[in-house]
Order: C-alpha cells, then structure tokens, then sequence
C-alpha cells in the first residue's frame, strides 16, 4: 500500500510545518521540527518526513528516473497539467498531416516559441540528476519533456522519450535537420515574424498565432517533403526502440524516481507498470495528483527542482 506524503510530512497529520524544515539538514532545524512532532503527538510510525523516508528506500540501490513537465517549470517552461495550467487542445498529428493550413499555424507558433524554448536555462533539478548520474547512484534519465535540458545540464545518457525540440526530421526521406538552421530558414521567409516576441508561450515550445495566411513553411532541401520537428504529436507513437531504450533502464534499475509528471500520457505509466510488476520502490515527486500515487511506496507532494536538489545532497554524501 502506498505511503501518502505532503511536502512537509505525511497527510495524517492535522497541521503542517514549514517548508524548510523538510529540506533543511541543519540542526537547528531538526531540532524545531521534533518539537513540533512531539507537541502534535504524531504516533511513532509517522515520525519519517516524505524526504527521509524516499532516502531510506533509495540508498544502496541503482535508479532509474523518469521526468515530466513539472521539473521544467523552474526553468520559465509552463506545465501542461499543472495548477493554474489553462486547457489546451493541441494539434494532432493527423490534422498537420492532412492540411496544410495546420501545418502553417503549427510552424508560426512553434517557430516564436523556439526562441524562447531554446534560452531557458537548466534548473537546480536537472543540476541534481547530472550530479547523480556521475556519481553511479542513477543509471539515466527517462524525459517526458522535448525542451533538451538535461543534455544541457551535463546529463549523459538521456533518452528523449517524446523526442526533442532541437532536431526536424522529413516525413518522407527521413533525413534529419538541426532546429537552429530550421529557425534561421523561417525567420529569412517570415521577417514579420520577428516582432511578435510577447506572444504567452506553451508548453510544447510553441505559441497562439492570430493569423498565418502569409506565412511559408519550409520543405526538405534533400527531397521537397514534409518537415516536422522531431517531438511525438498527440495521435502519434512512441518509436519502438526510443520505449525499449527507456524500459532497459527502468528494467536495470532497483528503484524508479518520478519527478514532475502526472502520468497522464501513456508512455509513462507503461514504464511504471514494469517498475511495479518488479515490486521495486517507486518514489514520486509531484505537485498535485498523478495517476501514480496508489502504486508509489512514497510520494512527495513538492516541488522537483528543491526535492531533487535535497536528495542529491542525501545521497551523494
């Protein structure tokens, strides 16, 4: 049965503490936090904040991590699902196959919020995962999140479920692009493009655009074929060996992390299956509900970046 965890101490309790008392190590802090435990009377079995207990059942073993978009948020990046996340219907794959006005739409947008997508910067949490994999204690990364910043963090073995933002593939020779000189081959056909700099942007890297009338979409200089970032659309599967690649390391691991997703989307709760077939731990990290919890032996109702950044300071010392 899963352990149910707030960000501060478990959900039995009728009052809450701090924030910092469930990162703080200090021991000035230690020292407040078990007074407030003895003056709540919390019973023995629920002493063990969220953190203490998730490090108890990670030490000593290999662990694979899985990511969602709650651990980009830090990094300026919105959430799909998160609190205060406005509903979005995003294009289908099928739609920017069959037209061409979707696909118009689809290229304005993603092009503004390329620019924006590629400045963000990592955060404290994928700071924390590279350390870890250096360390030996995670075999990788598993990413839900197309925006690349675990590479960017010094993570090395990264495996981009969803795909990534940086690249374009042509739908019909398959040959792939790097993003930048996509960019540059839009913004030479769209110069108008260039003003709209303040448009909100998206979660998937892109932005709304009022009109796309004019705008030209780039072909495959190769063969005149359909271009496409190389990220999985809604409608659209999961490349086989990209899952296998992902499962290997979930299979390897003793323990599965799960930071930032809800697990909405079905490519993660495969990965959770195998990790719960297994009877393996499985921590989550996640603000809000996921439709993980009741197979999690702890989850941690907090922010990823500071929860990564505790554990990694737990388990790496």
């Amino acid at each position: 049965m899963a352990a149910c965890f707030t960000a501060l101490t478990i959900c039995q309790q009728s009052e809450t503490y701090r924030k910092d008392s469930l990162f703080s190590l200090g021991t000035e802090h230690d020292s407040n936090r078990k007074a407030a435990r003895m003056s709540q009377s919390v019973a023995p079995s629920a002493e063990l904040t969220a953190l203490d207990e998730a490090v108890d059942l990670l030490r000593g073993r290999e662990i694979a991590v899985l990511t969602g978009a709650g651990l980009s948020t830090d990094s300026g990046i919105p959430d799909y699902r998160g609190a205060g996340a406005p509903p979005r219907n995003p294009m289908t794959f099928a739609q920017y196959l069959a037209d061409s006005n979707y696909r118009k739409r689809y290229w304005a947008g993603s092009h503004l919020g390329w620019k924006r997508f590629a400045g963000a910067r990592p955060n404290a949490g994928h700071d924390a995962l590279a350390q870890l994999e250096t360390a030996g204690i995670i075999n990788g990364v598993i990413t839900q999140n197309v925006d690349g910043l675990h590479l960017r963090a010094g993570s090395q073995r990264v495996v981009d479920l969803h795909g990534s933002m940086d690249r374009v593939t042509c739908l019909n020779c398959r040959q792939f692009f790097a993003r930048a000189d996509i960019a540059a081959r839009l913004t030479a056909a769209n110069p108008w493009l260039a003003n709209d700099d303040d448009i909100p942007l998206n979660p998937d890297g892109d932005v709304e655009i009022a009109s796309v009338d004019d705008f030209v979409v780039p072909e495959c200089s190769v063969c005149g074929g359909i271009l496409k970032p190389d990220v999985v659309f809604f409608g659209e599967f999961v490349p086989v060996e990209r899952f296998a690649e992902a499962a290997a390391l979930v299979q390897r691991a003793d323990a599965l992390v799960i930071a930032g997703s809800s697990l909405a989307v079905n490519s993660g709760i495969r990965l959770l299956d195998k990790a719960s077939r297994r009877k393996v731990p499985i921590i989550i990290i996640n603000r809000g509900l996921t439709k993980g919890d009741a197979r999690a032996a702890v989850k941690i109702e907090a922010g990823t970046s500071e929860t990564l950044a505790a554990l990694m300071q737990r388990l790496g010392s």
